[in-house]
């Protein structure tokens, strides 16, 4: 069967963009590895979802589901990877044997994973297809049932960062007409430096510990749990990554500006993220993590900050907050305070100084 995309991964995300842009008018593949079917058992012999909130909704027939990876990759030459970081390497281990030069792959959102990925393929002997990334998920939304979904938000302006950069134009086209907005960015580095959810998440679990655990996730996070004093905290972690940022020449808005930019709420003058989120319709709608151990430490710290902040070590960029909150989080995940999942050497760039990075991030 041949489709207009193939969505990589059955999780919240997963679902929501393989049903939405079915009802959308596209014909869409869903497929999971075959070690995680359990993803799929509740529609895999329906192939309904149904599509709740505010994007397009009703019962969205996909056009195939499977778990058979050789399948998923023939089926369209457009694959997208939605599942955490941790999930990313599987992926393209998986894929590997079966791309071919007319594949594209965009990891939504990436935090520098395309790197990651990028490298993976080119050491099992895959063809060099362009990976992509995008700096958030295309929306606020979560697998609401078995075979449901729900979206409490569409972001209106996704960004784009692409491996190597010289196939931008290529890829954005491809992406353009299933996401209206995606904006091309750069490099990989603008786009993976750009996500906000290693900025916004660590913090604001580990300063509403006690509160997570003592109500297991009874309160609406972004309304209740990012207060004013918690967004300077936010701040200056933020004030970090773009310092990294900077030096590898460029400048990107600060979390207030980057959230509105999103669209994610309205912009105050002067910018100020707590303004920001609290006039978020869909982002105020959100609940906290049930627990500590949640995706939005064990994702967010080992593969986002500890990016970051490898980044900085390697570009003479201190990063004090940064490790601070890598520290803390990795202490209530208990885990080894040296643990780190998107190391240089991970993603292609150990020993490389800020030209070869820059080079590379372009020409790959």
């Amino acid at each position: 069967m041949t489709t207009d995309v193939t969505v990589l991964g059955a999780g919240n995300t997963g679902f929501a963009v393989a049903a939405n842009l079915t009802l959308a008018g596209h014909s869409v593949t869903l497929a999971e590895l075959p070690d995680f079917p359990d993803a799929i058992v509740p529609v895999r012999d329906s192939r309904i979802i149904e599509l709740l909130g505010v994007a397009h909704t009703g019962e969205a027939r996909i056009a195939d589901i499977t778990d058979d990876v050789a399948n998923a990759a023939a089926a369209s030459d457009t694959l997208m990877v939605i599942v955490p970081a941790y999930g990313h390497a599987p992926w393209p281990r998986a894929l590997a044997p079966h791309l071919r030069d007319h594949h594209t792959l965009t990891l939504m959102p990436g935090t520098l994973g395309a790197l990651e990925v990028a490298r993976i393929l080119r050491e099992a002997g895959a063809p060099p297809i362009p990976v992509a990334e995008t700096d958030t998920a295309p929306y606020v939304c979560r697998k609401t049932g078995p075979a449901e979904a729900t979206i409490w938000g569409v972001v209106p302006h996704l960004g784009l960062g692409v491996f190597p950069a010289s196939a931008t134009a290529r890829v954005h086209a491809t992406l353009e007409r299933f996401f209206p907005g995606i904006v091309p960015l750069p490099d990989v580095f603008a786009c993976g430096l750009g996500a906000m959810n290693p900025v916004v998440h660590p913090p604001g679990v580990l300063l509403n510990a006690g509160r997570i655990e003592r109500s297991r996730g009874e309160f609406y996070f972004y309304d209740e749990g990012v207060t004013p004093g918690v967004v300077d905290a936010i701040m200056a972690l933020d004030g970090e990554r773009r310092a990294v940022a900077a030096a590898l020449g460029h400048q990107l808005p600060d979390a207030a500006q980057a959230f509105h930019a999103a669209g994610f709420g309205p912009q105050a003058d002067p910018p100020d993220l707590w303004a920001t989120i609290n006039g978020s319709r869909m982002l105020t709608a959100l609940k906290a993590p049930g627990q500590l151990d949640t995706r939005w430490l064990s994702e967010d710290v080992p593969y986002g900050l500890r990016a970051w902040s490898g980044l900085g070590a390697a570009l003479n960029v201190p990063t004090p907050v940064i490790d601070a909150v890598i520290t803390l989080g990795l202490t209530v995940l208990h885990e080894a305070l040296d643990t780190n999942r998107r190391t240089l050497a991970d993603m292609g760039l150990e020993g490389m100084d800020r030209d070869r990075m820059l080079r590379y991030a372009r020409e790959g």
